[in-house]
């Protein structure tokens, strides 16, 4: 009996190390290899300095930037360790204020745009932290990023075509916009 509990223990041991630490070690070991740059979050640098993720949605809400689709992970927005669903069903009278007040700060800041607003534009993602937003939702921002910043609609137009990324393999997905690459793109014009 002791011989077989000894046994069991130095497995136990034996297996710890293997998949606790050797493993871990040798997979990040491969991904720093063969994709740092996805293996340290995608992060986005800009002079030298972390300044986003292009995997984690960005909150913009001054009204020279594109804004992002609304976290669920709010009072802190954007947060990757705290990523949920907003939980909220079609008819619960929550999710319906929460939209309502959604538009009504979009209409605020563009008092002028009577455009119908973007579904993502006013409704949180599965994971709240969507980088992305649709080619529709970054339409009904040109006209106001356009006048806050001074240029015309045809250069923001173009700068948001060339953010403008297309369906994974030409099938998978949708159209998309980086919203933190387009802002970006912005500042640095």
């Amino acid at each position: 009996m002791g011989k077989l509990i000894r046994q069991s223990i130095m497995m136990l041991v034996l297996l710890s190390i293997v998949t606790g630490i050797a493993y871990p070690l040798a997979v990040t070991g491969a991904a720093q290899l063969l994709f740092p740059r996805l293996a340290n979050g995608s992060l986005v640098m800009e002079h030298g300095k972390a300044v986003g993720s292009s995997l984690i949605g960005q909150s913009f809400t001054e009204p020279k930037y594109f804004w992002g689709r609304p976290s669920a992970t709010a009072p802190m927005a954007n947060n990757g360790a705290s990523s949920s669903g907003s939980n909220q069903g079609p008819s619960n009278p929550a999710l319906t204020e929460a939209i309502q007040q959604r538009i009504d700060a979009l209409r605020a800041v563009d008092p002028g745009n009577a455009a119908p607003v973007p579904v993502d534009l006013v409704t949180a993602s599965g994971s709240g932290l969507d980088p992305d937003i649709s080619p529709a939702a970054a339409q009904y921002q040109i006209a106001r990023v356009a006048r806050v910043r001074g240029m015309t609609e045809a250069n923001v137009q173009a700068m948001v075509d060339r953010a403008t990324s297309g369906r994974q393999f030409g099938v998978l997905g949708e159209p998309r916009v980086n919203v933190l690459a387009l802002n970006m793109a912005l500042d640095g014009r």
